[in-house]
């Protein structure tokens, strides 16, 4: 039983069809090499010749050889040189938008099947077009936003709208027992959420792309006096990626706005920078800096501050039935007190685990759980210690595919935040239910 990959197949038989030239001698001998599956070995003599590079049957051949032994940066820019000559190769074009998958580029790779599937391949390749489809379309579902526009709405269930403690009675440093209202504890509440959101990405030049993102969310819960914490999260970002073989650099600017009931509580605007290198064909690693200017109007002015954080992060795609994914990430931060107020700020340090597979066709599934450690950066001016928080969050959720562009999640999350002040020690439970359309 032949156990080679559908994907696999249908390149290999493409590369016989590709568009013959006038053909140096590297190039035929590239093509001869992968023809016969010795991929690594054609990789290995197109690096023998870099003053081949430009000569459109020389990057073809490099391309899938470089698609094919890990090195996707690389066919990237190979491929986009070849495709600006010949914009109608069916196998540059499959070779091109894998590439950007194995990069994690999700935009980018379902431009590229999206145009290919418009040049009517054969079936077999329109068969591997729709299953790379699929699977961006499930990791795009929880945590990324896909091309073109969508909407999303959903209903849930929160068991602690206010993050409030559990109880009423408390014990706090410097003032002993105190009795809070019981509109300051766990408030529990269903709700309703709509959002709406697009991408656009605009490449310039091989391996340059200028993008653009925009996301809304707005969250409603259903009893009148818990309408003063409804959520509204506005977030606006653009910046440039540049590609360089197995390098992978974004800088970008953005902007954000989170309204809680009808008032402005917080802004943003910040910068930040990406560099992620990949491994192989299945893993990559990534580092980032962050900075920002948290604005806090009226009566919290006193918290405005700057931001400034480092992140890296490592992902992993494994050869296995589900396609399992793991992404590894830590984060470290510091906020500086633009107001003299030292006790209102943190610095933090945080970590990310998470999974995804997709058991059946059609279907996602993923798992994650998040840690945040904060230390205040002095004393509590009403109770005189320095608060010190550790968040713990498990997330899940469960996608499903109803069309191309209808989707159906369903999502849990569990969260326990702790702390050495009872005020701010507090469990939350949410489950959703979401169902995202998506324009193309």
């Amino acid at each position: 039983m032949n156990s080679m990959p559908t994907w696999k197949r249908a390149i290999i038989g493409l590369i016989a069809f590709a568009p013959l030239f006038v053909h140096a001698a590297p190039a035929d001998e590239m093509k001869q090499m992968l023809e016969t599956g010795r991929a690594a070995d054609a990789y290995a003599l197109a690096r023998q010749h870099p003053e081949m590079l430009g000569e459109p049957t020389f990057d073809f051949y490099l391309g899938v050889a470089a698609a094919e032994t890990g090195h996707a940066g690389e066919a990237v820019l190979a491929l986009e040189r070849y495709i600006l000559q010949f914009p109608d190769n069916v196998a540059a074009r499959l070779q091109l938008a894998r590439a950007y998958f194995l990069l994690g580029e999700d935009a980018r790779a379902r431009e590229e099947f999206e145009a290919l599937r418009r040049l009517n391949p054969p079936a077999d390749v329109l068969a591997t077009i729709d299953r790379f489809l699929d699977a961006i379309r499930l990791r795009e579902t929880r945590y990324t936003v896909s091309s073109g526009l969508y909407i999303e709405a959903g209903l849930g269930t929160d068991s602690n709208v206010n993050g409030g403690p559990t109880g009423a009675n408390l014990f706090l440093p410097g003032l002993g027992p105190v009795v809070l209202a019981q509109s300051a504890t766990r408030q529990a509440d269903y709700f309703a959420t709509l959002g709406g959101g697009g991408y656009v990405s605009y490449p310039v030049a091989p391996g340059v792309s200028l993008t653009g993102t925009g996301q809304i969310e707005l969250r409603a819960n259903a009893k009148h006096e818990n309408r003063q914490f409804d959520l509204g999260n506005y977030n606006f970002s653009g910046g440039v990626s540049i590609l360089r073989e197995k390098e992978l650099f974004r800088l970008g600017v953005s902007d954000g706005l989170v309204v809680l009931g009808s008032a402005r509580y917080l802004s943003t605007v910040g910068g930040q920078a990406e560099w992620q290198h990949q491994l192989d064909e299945r893993q990559s690693f990534n580092l980032g800096v962050q900075t920002a200017r948290l604005e806090y109007p009226g009566a919290n002015g006193p918290r405005n501050a700057s931001y400034a954080g480092i992140s890296a992060g490592y992902r992993r795609l494994f050869a296995y039935a589900w396609q399992p994914i793991l992404s590894l990430g830590l984060n470290q931060g510091r906020q500086r007190s633009l107001t003299g107020r030292p006790d209102l700020v943190a610095g933090t340090l945080g970590t990310r685990v998470g999974v995804s597979f997709t058991p059946a066709a059609q279907w996602g599934v993923s798992l994650g759980h998040s840690y945040l450690q904060s230390r205040y950066l002095a004393d509590d001016v009403f109770l005189g210690v320095t608060r010190r928080d550790r968040y713990n969050a498990f997330d899940a959720a469960v996608s499903y595919l109803v069309t191309r562009n209808l989707s159906i999640r369903g999502e849990l999350t569990s969260i326990r935040n702790r702390s050495n002040i009872e005020l701010y020690i507090f469990p939350r439970e949410m489950a959703a239910l979401k169902v995202k359309y998506e324009f193309k």
